[in-house]
């Protein structure tokens, strides 16, 4: 039997769904739970296959983002980390009239490097692919581990992300490959454009795998929306700078009032 994980918690009046990453669960967020919760009323996701949301198979972007859409509260605010940032992207643009802002935190609408886009070269993320299969358990580590890399609390970070793995049982290997080919594949740069809601980008200065050079050309690419890079963070923002993080968040809600 298939059935998502979706627990609703906080005090606040509006609200807010927050979606993990790749490999991950919901409770990646615990860290700015408490803190965002006096804001909002949060709806936490396992996203379909990963976590708590067990039993269902590995999906496409839009498949996913449908699973989803039942869940939703009418009148929503969407953050997603990473591959959670291309899954609320396909959120607000499927159900627009019930997105009423977006924030992306270290994603990218296409997480593929090409000579005119910086990203993650194909061939990596294809060799994740392929080590999956041969030692699944190193291959989530390692893939952590690079989210990271270059913050003062690097090590720290690292331990944090893996025992928010380790912590409920992990995504079979076929839905972490899935997960891998949206990243892979997926492009909304274009789809992006005509976006009709507010839309925050949150960067990390030092993320390896969605570089801080994405964001002047989406910011050319979509006037219409904001972009904030954080100076000394990684792919994981809110777990290394939880403060400033919740402030960038808090005032771009605040300014939808």
């Amino acid at each position: 039997m298939t059935q998502l994980y979706w627990q609703t918690t906080g005090s606040g009046d509006r609200d807010l769904v927050l979606l993990h990453g790749w490999g991950l669960n919901a409770e990646v967020w615990s860290c700015i739970r408490e803190r965002l919760g006096a804001h909002f009323r949060l709806h936490l996701v396992d996203l379909p296959g990963y976590g708590r949301s067990e039993n269902f198979p590995a999906m496409t972007l839009e498949e996913m983002a449908e699973c989803l859409l039942p869940f939703m509260p009418s009148q929503t605010l969407i953050l997603g980390w990473s591959l959670g940032g291309l899954v609320a992207s396909q959120l607000a643009l499927r159900a627009p009239q019930r997105v009423t802002g977006l924030i992306t935190v270290a994603s990218s609408p296409c997480f593929s490097a090409t000579e005119a886009w910086p990203g993650i070269k194909p061939d990596t993320l294809t060799q994740f692919q392929r080590q999956l299969s041969e030692d699944f358990k190193r291959t989530v580590e390692r893939f952590l581990a690079l989210q990271t890399l270059g913050t003062d609390t690097a090590r720290e970070d690292a331990r944090t992300l893996k025992n928010v793995v380790l912590r409920l049982p992990m995504p079979p290997v076929d839905v972490l490959e899935g997960g891998l080919e949206i990243l892979r594949t997926a492009d909304l740069r274009e789809a992006m454009q005509t976006l009709p809601q507010p839309l925050l980008r949150i960067y990390g200065y030092l993320d390896g795998l969605v570089p801080r050079a994405i964001a002047p050309l989406l910011d050319a690419q979509w006037p219409n929306s904001e972009s904030a890079i954080m100076e000394k963070a990684a792919h994981a923002p809110f777990i290394s700078h939880p403060e400033a993080f919740c402030e960038q968040v808090i005032a771009f809600a605040d300014r939808l009032r």
